[in-house]
């Protein structure tokens, strides 16, 4: 059940995400700013023309390019071995979505991305969208995922030295 709930929800991540930047588009011109949670989080309608932290500005077929490969590295990580670990599971699905809602912006939209959310206790962080949130999440989980497997390996490696050493003591 946890893997169907994850993938409803990278695909809501995805419908929200365009449906977030059509609205921004739709109702707000390039460069106006609006308050939506006083002190936390401004609408600021932006275009950015690269990758995260506007990375590789103006690159869009290497920022397509990576993006793809990364959408086949993940679909083929999580046919491989997504179904074995449900945090591996919802932190792919997430990135995926992530990076799809972006990669359609940069393929309609000339290769620039609507970016619309700003924190406003942090004005010098990156104006962001619902897609990279999806991408921040599921990195996030990812890297949970990595420390936990870790974790567990350090663990049966430590209980076989134990079983190793007292199957020598008898």
């Amino acid at each position: 059940m946890s893997f169907i709930i994850a993938a409803v929800v990278s695909v809501l991540f995805l419908v929200a995400d365009q449906i977030t930047k059509y609205i921004v588009t739709v109702n707000m011109t390039l460069g106006e700013s609006r308050p939506f949670l006083k002190g936390l989080i401004d609408f600021v309608y932006i275009y950015n023309e690269g990758g995260a932290w506007g990375f590789l500005k103006g690159q869009q077929w290497i920022l397509l390019t990576i993006t793809s490969v990364i959408i086949i590295v993940f679909i083929t990580v999580l046919i491989k071995y997504g179904m074995s670990d449900k945090v591996l599971f919802w932190s792919i699905c997430l990135v995926l979505s992530g990076g799809l809602g972006n990669m359609i912006d940069r393929l309609f939209r000339d290769g620039k991305v609507v970016d619309f959310l700003h924190f406003e206790f942090m004005p010098n962080f990156p104006v962001f969208n619902v897609a990279d949130c999806a991408v921040v999440i599921g990195t996030g989980l990812l890297i949970l995922y990595f420390v936990l497997e870790t974790v567990k390996e350090n663990k049966e490696k430590k209980n076989s030295l134990i079983k190793a050493e007292e199957k020598t003591k008898i």
